[in-house]
């Protein structure tokens, strides 16, 4: 079987488009100025297809695709360094954007990124066979880690995500364990940035690097690790 699946995503106007993609180190494959605006971009196994529409609102676009990958880290790793190298930082919110590297609930590990156009391009490597979503967790605060983290990311609304994380670390008659704890500031940390509310990040900041780990559960934390460090830079 020889098929293949190009998306073809709508922008407002092609070159801020052309610029983010070839920024990420993507290559131009054909562009068409008139008289319908038309891109295609490729990098190595990734192709994607963009037309101009000049009544289009990216910030208001619902657009999205898959890339399945075998190398989620390696891409995640090269489109950060390579946007910081761009715009002097990794931008975490407007457009464009880049979220952070997350295990879901149904067996992908991913990341979300979007583009000037308004598109969400999720990039994602399988890491189970059962791809269906795992049940939310009864205990109070893995449900609330599960249920803020598919706000913050799958969903993207991280101002619903802060509401979850609020309402739990305010709870008096239960306490979270030091990992959970450094999830849900490091996570209220991430969404309070991407909704530019400074003082709370930093100060959620500080509360995480304030945990005390041992050895075991810093490793089964890593991720959450790897992005207070990307925060704190």
């Amino acid at each position: 079987m020889g098929e293949k699946t190009i998306p073809i995503l709508p922008c407002q106007t092609v070159q801020p488009v052309l610029d983010f993609y070839t920024t990420l180190g993507f290559e131009v494959t054909f562009q068409q100025k008139s008289p319908n605006p038309y891109l295609a971009v490729q990098r190595g196994g990734i192709q994607l297809h963009f037309f101009g529409m000049k009544q289009y609102e990216p910030a208001e676009s619902f657009s999205t695709c898959i890339v399945q990958t075998d190398d989620v880290d390696g891409l995640h790793e090269v489109f950060r360094a390579r946007l910081k190298a761009t715009y002097g930082r990794v931008p975490n919110r407007g457009l464009p954007r880049i979220g952070p590297l997350k295990n879901t609930s149904h067996g992908v590990r991913q990341f979300l990124m979007t583009d000037p156009g308004g598109n969400c391009i999720r990039i994602g490597q399988q890491t189970s066979d059962d791809q269906h979503h795992r049940p939310a967790p009864k205990e109070t605060f893995a449900r609330a880690l599960h249920h803020a983290s598919l706000l913050a990311d799958s969903k993207e609304d991280p101002a619903g995500s802060a509401k979850i994380i609020d309402r739990a670390l305010r709870l008096q008659d239960e306490r979270p364990t030091p990992v959970q704890l450094l999830r849900l500031l490091v996570l209220r940390a991430d969404v309070a940035a991407r909704l530019g509310e400074n003082h709370t990040a930093t100060s959620a900041l500080a509360a995480a690097t304030a945990v005390r780990l041992t050895p075991e559960e810093q490793e089964s934390v890593h991720d959450d690790l790897e992005r207070l460090t990307q925060l704190l830079g």
